[in-house]
């Protein structure tokens, strides 16, 4: 499996001359099959899927993993220009908000006039709004493992997506406090969490907030790498990558963050956006790189 870091910040875009390293562009994951060139399946629709378009031969033939529908992970849709292309085929997917609620409504709340000028339906090309429900489902040649997790204002899914030979986990947006304080007082290690999580190649967590912040601002709904490497730790996940950095952390202070685990048992590094990542089974990631 190869993984394109679209875009790894959370809540808005964050431009500037101190956000250059990591990047300044909202979540998004492109995966493509081994042997294959094309990304097949997006996870989220963040500001980041922009970039997509320009690895693209024109339109985008695939399928696109919402995780949930916050702007930061939306925003990105009319913006991508290989989806909103005459020639695209793309399946949308995103977590079932509830009894008479479809997909594309639900879509359409925020882009729609008067907030924007066209609905989801005027994208160009072949659309299709699906409702995912919790589960195991089969996506683009991928098994993909949905199940609710805990985050603020609206239904969350976190993913478990493998390829019949390596495995990701994605909680982008993991709010495990409001589970309670679990056993170092960062989140439960609840049971969705640790069944997506558990023996993963590759895991792109939620890292927010630093440990230190997360008392005063986790109650809008995020974690922190503390939490994400206990859980990794007690599932046996092999390597973590620290996602959704907070609009306000500079690539400094993400050096900083990352460098406190540099004696942790696994890889523990800072979602870089233009990372290119190519899982291989068997490997063993240690701080440095793989080992056999």
């Amino acid at each position: 499996m190869k993984i394109i870091v679209l875009g790894a910040r959370g809540s808005t875009p964050a431009p500037g001359a101190d956000f250059l390293r990591y990047g300044g562009h909202t979540s998004s994951l492109a995966l493509a099959h081994d042997g294959e060139v094309l990304p097949r399946l997006v996870i989220d629709a963040g500001t980041g899927i922009r970039q997509l378009s320009a690895l693209l031969d024109g339109s985008f033939q695939g399928g696109i993993l919402l995780g949930h529908l916050h702007w930061d992970h939306t925003q990105g849709l009319p913006f991508f220009r290989a989806g909103d292309n005459p020639a695209s085929v793309v399946t949308l997917y995103g977590p079932h908000q509830g009894p008479e609620t479809d997909m594309e409504s639900v879509l359409s709340r925020a882009m729609s006039p008067p907030h924007f000028p066209i609905t989801p339906g005027e994208l160009r090309g072949k659309w299709t709004f699906e409702n995912l429900s919790p589960g195991e489902h089969e996506i683009e040649g991928f098994s993909v493992l949905a199940l609710d997790i805990p985050h603020k204002g609206g239904r969350s899914f976190g993913y478990r997506i493998s390829d019949g030979r390596v495995s990701l986990a994605y909680l982008s947006d993991h709010w495990p406090t409001g589970f309670g304080p679990g056993p170092a007082g960062l989140g439960e290690y609840h049971d969705n969490a640790v069944r997506l999580v558990s023996g993963a190649d590759i895991v792109f967590h939620d890292a927010q907030y630093t440990d230190e912040e997360l008392p005063a601002r986790g109650y809008f709904g995020h974690s922190c790498p503390g939490y994400a490497l206990g859980l990794a730790l007690e599932t046996g996940a092999k390597r973590l990558v620290l996602f959704h950095h907070d609009p306000q952390r500079t690539d400094d202070e993400i050096d900083a963050m990352v460098a406190g685990y540099r004696d942790a048992p696994i890889a523990v590094e800072g979602g870089t956006e233009g990372a290119v990542i190519d899982l291989v089974p068997g490997e063993r990631y240690q701080v440095g790189g793989p080992t056999p």
